[in-house]
C-alpha cells in the first residue's frame, strides 16, 4: 500500500506541464492570456485540483482571509419587459392581469424604508424594459427614493435599461448618465452581459443591446466616475472560448477606466426558460464549472479586479462556500427579495441574513467583514462573541420547533442591549 508521501509525490507528477507553467506564472504576476485561460478552463483531475489551490493563493495574497458581504436589498419596479431574452422566466406582457406588475412610487419608497429597518445601507434596483416608460421614469425613481431616504446607496440600472432610457432621452450619453448621477444614482450594476459575443447574443437574446454598446455604456459610467460590477453568464451554449475572450474584454476595459468594483460569474438557471426547454441549451453549470469559473476569474483578472464574488442564489451556500476555496473572496448580498433566478427555477431562496453570513464564512475559517458597495469596510468582525443579532431575522414568535429555541438567546440579548440604549 503506498504512503501518503508517495501518492502526492504522483498528484503533482500528473499535472500537466502547460497548466503548471500558466499557474507558475499567474502566481508569480504575469497577466494570463485568453488562450491560457481557455487551457484552465478545460482543466480535469489533478489540473483541477491544483487550479483552485493556485486561486486560492492567489485570492490570499489578493485579499487576505476577510470575505464580506453587503447588507443590500433588491427591488424590482416591474417584470414588464418585451425584449425578450431566452433564458429569462421573470418577464411579463404588460396586459398579463394574473402576473404583471409595475410598482408605483410609494410601493418602492415602502420596501425601501422596510430594507433600513433591517440594516440595508443598499439597495439594488432594476425592472424590465416596459414599453410604457422612458428615462423620465429612471429619473423619478431615485429623486423619489433620495428625497425619502438621503443616505441609502442606489445600486440601480443595468446596461440594458440604460441604453433604453438614453435613446428616449436624446441626450449624449455622458450627459445622461450625470443626470441620473445627479438624482442620486450611487453605482450601477453591471448586468445584462451575458456573454459578450454577438454570435452568442444573437441567439440568446437578439433583441438586446449588442457587445459594442454595453462596452461603451460601461466605459461612459466610468468615465464620469460612475462605478459598476462586472458579469458573465455560463453554463448554457458558450464555448471555454466565449468565456476567456468575456474576461480579457473586462480585463481591458478594467485597465483603462479602473471603475469595475467586483466580478461576479453567474450561472445559467435553466428549468423555466426557453433556452433550456426549446433551444437545446445545457441545464446550467456542473459543480466543477462552477469552481473552475471562479479559479480562473481571481487568476485572469488579477491585479486589475480581485473581488471576486459568488452568487448564492444560483450556487447555494455550500458549494458558495467552497468557492471561497478556490479564489472567490465576497458572498454578495443579503438581496431580501430575489425574483429573477427564483422566477427561471432557482431553489435557493430569496434572503440571507447579515448573521447567516458570518456563520457560513467562519465556517470557512474567514473572517467577516460588512462592506459598502464599492467595498469599504463598514464592519469587520473578528471576534464571533461580539457579533450582533440579525435585524431580518423573523420575530421568534413566528418561529416553532428547534428554530424557536435557537432564536431565542440572540433576541433576548437583542433586547437588553436596546433596554440599555434607550
Amino acid at each position: 500500500m503506498q504512503d501518503h508521501s508517495s501518492r502526492l509525490s504522483q498528484l503533482q507528477a500528473s499535472v500537466t506541464p502547460r497548466v503548471a507553467s500558466i499557474l507558475e506564472d499567474a502566481l508569480a504576476g504575469k497577466e494570463m492570456s485568453v488562450d491560457d485561460a481557455v487551457v484552465l478552463l478545460d482543466a480535469e483531475g489533478a489540473d483541477f485540483h491544483v487550479l483552485l489551490r493556485a486561486a486560492d493563493w492567489a485570492r490570499e495574497q489578493d485579499c487576505g482571509d476577510d470575505v464580506s458581504y453587503v447588507v443590500c436589498r433588491n427591488i424590482n419596479f416591474t417584470n414588464v419587459c418585451y425584449v425578450g431574452c431566452s433564458f429569462c422566466g421573470f418577464a411579463r406582457h404588460k396586459d398579463d392581469a394574473a402576473e404583471a406588475y409595475d410598482h408605483p412610487m410609494e410601493v418602492l419608497v415602502e420596501k425601501c424604508r422596510d430594507a433600513i429597518v433591517r440594516g440595508a445601507s443598499e439597495v439594488c434596483i432594476q425592472g424590465g424594459i416596459h414599453p410604457n416608460k422612458d428615462h423620465t421614469h429612471y429619473h423619478e425613481i431615485l429623486t423619489t427614493i433620495k428625497g425619502e431616504f438621503p443616505d441609502l446607496h442606489i445600486h440601480a440600472f443595468s446596461p440594458e435599461e440604460m441604453d433604453f432610457g438614453h435613446r428616449k432621452s436624446g441626450m449624449d450619453l455622458g450627459d445622461y448618465l450625470q443626470w441620473l448621477v445627479d438624482a442620486g444614482l450611487g453605482t450601477m450594476p453591471g448586468t445584462a452581459a451575458e456573454i459578450l459575443d454577438d454570435e452568442v447574443r444573437e441567439i440568446l437574446s437578439p433583441k438586446k443591446l449588442k457587445t459594442a454598446r454595453w462596452a461603451e455604456i460601461i466605459r461612459a459610467a466610468h468615465g464620469i466616475g460612475l462605478r459598476s460590477s462586472s458579469t458573465l453568464m455560463y453554463g448554457h451554449i458558450e464555448t471555454r472560448r466565449h468565456i476567456a475572450a468575456h474576461l480579457g474584454l473586462l480585463r481591458d476595459i478594467q485597465k483603462d477606466t479602473g471603475g469595475f468594483t467586483e466580478f461576479v460569474p453567474l450561472g445559467f438557471i435553466h428549468e423555466r426558460n426557453m433556452l433550456y426547454n426549446f433551444m437545446g441549451a445545457r441545464p446550467g453549470p456542473s459543480m466543477s464549472e462552477d469552481l473552475r469559473m471562479i479559479a480562473v476569474s481571481r487568476l485572469f483578472l488579477r491585479p486589475y479586479i480581485t473581488n471576486i464574488q459568488v452568487s448564492w442564489v444560483k450556487m447555494g451556500h455550500k458549494l458558495g462556500q467552497m468557492s471561497m476555496m478556490a479564489g472567490a473572496n465576497d458572498f454578495g448580498g443579503t438581496l431580501m427579495e430575489e425574483s429573477i433566478s427564483r422566477e427561471s427555477g432557482s431553489h435557493h431562496g430569496e434572503n440571507t441574513t447579515a448573521e447567516d453570513f458570518r456563520r457560513l464564512i467562519r465556517e470557512c475559517g474567514r473572517v467577516p467583514v460588512e462592506r459598502s458597495t464599492t467595498y469599504k469596510v463598514i464592519q469587520r468582525f473578528d471576534d464571533p462573541a461580539l457579533d450582533p443579532p440579525s435585524l431580518e431575522s423573523a420575530p421568534a414568535a413566528q418561529l416553532s420547533g428547534p428554530a424557536r429555541f435557537r432564536s431565542e438567546p440572540r433576541r433576548v440579548a437583542a433586547a437588553k442591549a436596546t433596554a440599555v440604549q434607550v
